[in-house]
């Protein structure tokens, strides 16, 4: 299997907390990872297993008894009544590294945290594997951020060429399929969107249709990249606005799909409100959308979209597992002026363009001026795109950098 990037980040953080919490979708390797943080005397029981999780929901004190700490509690989401008990012997205990949780409903183990854990635990959420992970160089991912040094280290990995980097997006970064060369992608997906709609779903939200809901999820990954339009939504899969408002947030809740928001600022009356959907694994959203192919996707009418997703995720991955978050927006004014993300770090405001070319211009990110409204510093800005090498642009603020080198 992979090694991750975030493996000595959860030892490290485990030294300083009693209760780590590792979030993140089904299948992404939060399961596998701590067990092989782990081989060395520390318990594993997964609530998947309806015994365990019976005995959690009903006698957690006694559940803790039989599994005592350091343990690992896979999918701790089921048995919400074990948080009380997992705090009593957390303080009892006073020691670091007692208890690694995982869990693939994040709202429903907030709940939990905020009311019975808050104080005690580390919180980290993990994604699908990074390209770096893929191609066995997890340690050197760092936070991404646009800056000259890139420029001036030049090539870090091998270049790809399109058909490569659409292959990478559209077979997605769920460790199964990426391991196992003989895995059947359409089974994998197949079984996958049923286990999330019936396990996840709900179990946890009371869906009633689950055809409904699987419509909605099609009609969302039809839509990755682009703004929020409710009456739309509603409109594709014959629900009301509220329903789909709700059904948004419940992907968004377990880790399918983030929303990205505008950066704005009092000054800025001008920019747009609304928010853009991401799907956080590119496979999962090519397949709902019936892309049979690296090459129908590569050359069809969502590809951008596609890209700009991809780059998406892969920024998160670089923070994410690093255990860190970034401040990450997009920018678009009435004026029909955008910019794909926007990082903002120590004040400063660093654009990101995201292209589907091979021949980056500065053309290409003429809207990073209108940044100056903010009143803030801008940093080094970007074009990520599909050009072999990092390099500077004419402007030597602003460099081109190649997807695969996120």
């Amino acid at each position: 299997m992979f090694k991750r990037t975030m493996q000595p980040v959860i030892e490290r953080i485990s030294k300083g907390f009693p209760i780590l919490l590792l979030t993140g979708m089904r299948q992404v390797g939060k399961s596998w990872l701590m067990n092989h943080l782990a081989e060395r005397g520390r318990k594993y029981v997964s609530l998947d297993d309806l015994k365990a999780r019976d005995l959690a929901k009903n006698d957690p004190e006694r559940f803790i008894q039989e599994h005592q700490p350091p343990v690992i509690i896979d999918e701790v989401q089921y048995a919400p009544e074990l948080f009380t008990y997992i705090k009593l012997y957390s303080d009892k205990l006073n020691k670091d590294g007692l208890f690694w949780l995982t869990g693939s409903q994040k709202y429903k183990l907030m709940k939990g945290v905020r009311e019975s854990l808050a104080g005690r635990v580390a919180i980290l959420d993990m994604l699908g594997l990074s390209y770096k992970e893929i191609i066995k160089k997890p340690f050197v991912s760092k936070p991404f951020l646009p800056s000259k040094e890139l420029a001036i280290n030049k090539r870090l990995t091998k270049p790809l060429t399109s058909p490569e980097v659409f292959e990478k997006i559209w077979k997605g970064s769920f460790p199964r399929i990426i391991a196992n060369k003989n895995a059947d992608r359409k089974i994998f997906y197949d079984s996958y969107i049923q286990t999330y709609i019936e396990r996840d779903v709900k179990d946890f939200y009371n869906i009633d249709s689950e055809i409904d809901f699987y419509n909605f999820l099609v009609a969302v990954a039809a839509r990755t990249g682009q703004l929020v339009n409710y009456s739309d939504l509603s409109r594709d899969v014959h629900i009301d606005v509220r329903t789909a408002k709700l059904w948004l947030e419940i992907l968004e809740r377990s880790g399918v799909i983030q929303l990205l928001y505008p950066y704005s600022s009092n000054i800025a009356s001008r920019v747009v409100k609304t928010p853009k959907i991401y799907f956080l694994d590119t496979g999962l959203a090519s397949f709902l959308c019936s892309w049979d192919s690296p090459d129908s996707l590569m050359n069809g009418a969502q590809s951008g979209h596609m890209l700009e997703t991809y780059v998406f995720a892969e920024v998160l991955k670089s923070y994410l597992h690093n255990g860190d978050k970034p401040n990450i927006f997009f920018y678009r004014d009435t004026d029909q002026k955008e910019i794909d993300f926007i990082i903002e770090k120590d004040m400063t405001l660093y654009p990101i363009e995201v292209k589907k070319t091979a021949n980056p211009n500065i053309e290409d990110c003429k809207s990073f001026k209108t940044l100056s409204i903010f009143k803030k510093k801008i940093g080094t800005g970007a074009i990520v795109c599909l050009y072999k090498k990092i390099i500077s642009l004419p402007n030597k603020d602003i460099i081109s950098i190649p997807v695969w080198e996120i």
